[in-house]
């Protein structure tokens, strides 16, 4: 088997997984009304590679990745929610009969809920105090377990 260049498939064209992430760009930037020049303004690159990314001609490096989730407000995991296992299988790797991993809705630590809870935990300045919102929060949860 021919190795792919640069993460492209065999028949040069682009890693599924880049055009996944490319539309997700696109999704959040029409969401929050952003033209491409808007987006590469704010990005410091031409409206050309804003295309090309949204298209997954062009891969995206991580730090730049992290730029684009900094300018249109969201998580870096937003760019790849809800990829399906297809997608994901169809990028070119070495696979060797391993399994794929793709994050499902089923693993809290996975979720914006999730991270959101802990940046509020971790913003309160008295740590007895959050300590108890803790215990409050877990005894919470076990009532509610035991109800089921």
């Amino acid at each position: 088997m021919k190795k792919s260049i640069r993460g492209r498939l065999e028949d040069n064209s682009p890693n599924p997984v880049d055009i996944y992430v490319g539309k997700r760009i696109k999704l959040r930037r029409k969401i929050l009304h952003f033209t491409q020049q808007k987006l590469a303004t704010k990005l410091g690159i031409t409206y050309q590679q804003v295309q090309k990314y949204e298209q997954g001609t062009n891969r995206i490096g991580a730090s730049r990745l992290w730029d684009i989730a900094q300018v249109l407000h969201t998580s870096m995991d937003y760019f790849f929610d809800n990829m399906d296992s297809n997608t994901a299988n169809l990028s070119p790797r070495d696979k060797n009969n391993e399994e794929i991993f793709v994050p499902t809705n089923d693993d809290p630590m996975l979720k914006s809920e999730t991270l959101a809870l802990v940046a509020a935990y971790y913003k309160i300045k008295n740590r007895e105090a959050a300590k108890h919102i803790l215990r409050a929060l877990q005894a919470f949860g076990k009532s509610v377990c035991a109800d089921e």
